[in-house]
């Protein structure tokens, strides 16, 4: 009896560390991430990172995407929908975390499509038809060219365009930012430098609402 008491004990105190050094980590890296959203801004939000909302919302969101992954296009019209919620008080703001297999090349047909002016028409597409040419099952990246063409783009200027030296910077300072900031999985959100820590629909709502509630007081 006395060794089953030790044996509890023991697990007890190990969960009770577990406990600890995890939220000694996140107090951590909320420090972190408080300090660069305060001292190095950029790394959450570059000149060339696309932008949807109001220049002047008072809150940021930062997503971290990828346009192969399945979870960002399941939230991709909760994200539209808080933002409808609460018109002109947030900003959307996408950075690149090419983490599947062939994503850069998804990410530079995608900012080729923004030089046509269609970037966020093509990201729609893009998201609504990802099961037929990204489908973990059966994966069929160069079917993507057919959805691509509903967006009314010019497809021989994106073929043309997505090879632009541009296009690889961009990639490349993303996934250094991504680094930075210990994004490891996509999406990875950013509400006025704060981390989505406890990853949700309802999580990423509760954070955009305190945002909204400090930057938006009564």
């Amino acid at each position: 009896m006395r060794k089953q008491y030790l044996v509890a004990a023991a697990g007890l105190l190990l969960g009770l560390l577990f406990i600890i050094a995890t939220h000694v980590y996140q107090t951590q890296q909320a420090q972190k991430l408080d300090f660069l959203a305060r001292e190095d801004a950029e790394v959450f939000v570059r000149p060339h990172s696309p932008t949807l909302g109001s220049p002047d919302a008072r809150v940021t969101l930062v997503e971290f995407m990828d346009p192969a992954c399945e979870t960002c296009a399941a939230f991709s019209p909760f994200v539209k929908k808080l933002m409808d919620d609460n018109p002109g008080k947030i900003r959307l703001v996408l950075r690149y975390a090419p983490f599947h297999d062939g994503a850069d090349d998804f990410v530079r047909i995608l900012e080729a499509a923004g030089n046509q002016g269609k970037y966020w028409e093509t990201l729609d597409i893009m998201y609504q038809s990802q099961g037929h040419w990204a489908s973990h099952q059966n994966p069929q990246p160069h079917l993507l060219w057919n959805f691509v063409a509903m967006a009314e783009v010019d497809l021989d200027m994106v073929r043309n365009d997505m090879n632009e030296p541009r296009i690889q910077r961009i990639l490349e300072q993303d996934i250094v930012d991504a680094r930075a900031l210990n994004v490891t999985k996509t999406p990875g959100f950013f509400v006025n430098g704060k981390p989505l820590t406890t990853f949700g629909f309802k999580q990423l709502q509760q954070l955009v609402e305190s945002e909204i509630a400090r930057m938006y007081p009564q």
